[in-house]
């Protein structure tokens, strides 16, 4: 008698195995994997793992769910760790439309590194990787699941390019309405120009619209403020830190008032940290689902250029000579300090970095992204995800809290855990099978053995492939290059 169900990880099949006639179809069985339950930070080993389209249909151990189903494709996992897909959920692309090919062909470095969902935070290329969000989902191009804010809220004539620029309420009011016409997928606000009035302003309309919103957050607002008005994710964890000052109020009113500059009151948060109010505000975070995207691979590569110029890294040659050209100005500030600036600088990561497993403990969800893209100087596409990832272990995560915020915390802040993170039936078929166990060591993430992307098998070979490809590709952009600047 056919008694067959999908079940969840938790159950142990009670069928008879039935006969190869009566197996029903599908497209890919994983068998004899060792499955990572991330949210219970254990593994299951002997799992079976069925796959129709772009769905697991069932999983369960390998006895239980013998000559139930029969597939073209069977991939054995023995030995191996399945978890699911990594979510870089900080990512940007950019640098004007001449680099439109070189931000294209960072794509597939992100599948080939195990990541299978990116939420492009906002560069100076909206629409052109909205056009990217949908060829993606409908098969005509390859690369990550994308999810996009489209053109970011800033104020007139903004540092940033590619925005919409908002200088009263009726303009932020239209600007919701665009981002609505765009279908994004939340929507990003910046503080180049935009005043904090309208910053609040454009925060609250988008919450009531319906979006998540994130951000940089004004130096004149409160953290407090921001998240009153409808900041559902605080990106980077400077302003983390922000929140744990015991003056956090007075310094917003005097920078507002042009009492104090930037470096000053940077000094005076610096200065005035406290590890109580800030336990108090991140217990508010957790509350209120209000999630912290660190950010932190980004800061240490600039902080600490000092050691390293990564002149010589080896992930420059899947960098295309235009966005090369971007990390420049970001290093030649840097270069211009001072040996007491550069070590301010050092200080003043490890005193901002100290702060994540204070969120942890304070019940904050973490999320992890790289803020990898144009501009930020050696903070690779793909390869940054697992520097983060190795970042919050050192800085005080345990590899299982690490993992579950680059699988779980970005399909819990869109509201996609019905879809995505975990290996379940019913989740979407976006997986990684890995050699080594990532519960225990972190670094695992990158002993990558095979991608499944929407239901389908890219192995190590074919990764490798992505790679090769890649760098192909920029090395004829160097060819170019070099040819122009001989010509001039």
């Amino acid at each position: 008698m056919f008694c067959f169900r999908p079940l969840s990880l938790a159950v142990l099949f009670a069928c008879a195995p039935l006969s190869a006639a009566a197996a029903e179809r599908a497209d890919l069985l994983i068998r004899n994997a060792t499955v990572v339950d991330v949210e219970h930070a254990r593994t299951l080993p002997g799992q079976s793992v069925v796959i129709r389209g772009e769905t697991i249909v069932a999983v369960g151990p390998d006895a239980g769910l013998e000559g139930q189903w029969r597939a073209d494709r069977q991939l054995d996992a023995q030995g191996k760790y399945l978890i699911p897909g990594l979510w870089d959920m900080h990512v940007h692309f950019g640098g004007g439309p001449a680099l439109i090919e070189e931000n294209k062909a960072l794509l597939p470095l992100y599948v080939a590194h195990g990541i299978t969902t990116v939420r492009d935070c906002s560069g100076d290329l909206p629409q052109q990787v909205l056009q990217w969000r949908g060829e993606i989902a409908a098969g005509t191009l390859f690369g990550p699941r994308l999810l996009s804010s489209g053109a970011k809220i800033e104020g007139i004539k903004p540092v940033w390019k590619g925005t919409i620029e908002v200088g009263s309420r009726a303009d932020a009011d239209q600007a919701i309405t665009r981002l609505q016409r765009d279908k994004v997928d939340f929507v990003k606000i910046t503080d180049s120009t935009l005043t904090p009035e309208l910053f609040l302003y454009s925060a609250a309309a988008a919450r009531k619209a319906g979006f998540r919103a994130s951000g940089h957050i004004p130096m004149a607002l409160t953290v407090e403020q921001a998240v009153d008005a409808g900041l559902a994710s605080i990106e980077h964890l400077d302003y983390a830190f922000k929140a744990g000052s015991r003056d956090e109020a007075r310094i917003a009113a005097d920078f507002g008032a042009g009492r104090i500059d930037r470096a000053e009151a940077n000094r005076q948060l610096d200065a005035s940290f406290d590890r109580d109010t800030a336990m108090r505000a991140y217990r508010d975070f957790a509350r209120r689902g209000v999630f912290v995207t660190p950010t932190l691979n980004g800061g240490r590569i600039l902080d600490f250029l000092d050691q390293d110029d990564h002149a010589h890294d080896p992930y420059l040659a899947y960098i295309g000579p235009g966005l090369r050209a971007t990390y420049q100005w970001r290093v030649e500030r840097a270069a211009k300090a001072s040996p007491a600036q550069i070590q301010a600088r050092h200080a003043q990561y490890r005193q901002v970095a100290a702060v994540l497993p204070m969120l942890q403990e304070a019940g904050v969800t973490i999320i992890a992204g790289t803020d990898a893209g144009f501009l930020n100087s050696f903070n690779y596409p793909g390869i940054g995800l697992h520097q983060e990832l190795q970042l919050f272990v050192q800085e005080g995560l345990t590899p299982p809290q690490a993992l579950s915020a680059a699988t779980r915390s970005g399909p819990a802040w869109f509201g996609q855990m019905d879809r995505y993170g975990s290996v379940a039936d019913g989740k979407a078929a976006d997986l990684v099978l890995l050699t080594a166990n990532p519960l225990q060591d972190i670094a695992a993430t990158r002993q990558i053995d095979s991608v499944i992307l929407r239901g389908h098998v890219h192995d190590r070979a074919a990764l490798d492939q992505m790679l090769a490809d890649t760098r192909a590709r920029v090395a004829a952009w160097n060819d170019e290059a070099d040819k122009a600047r001989s010509a001039d």
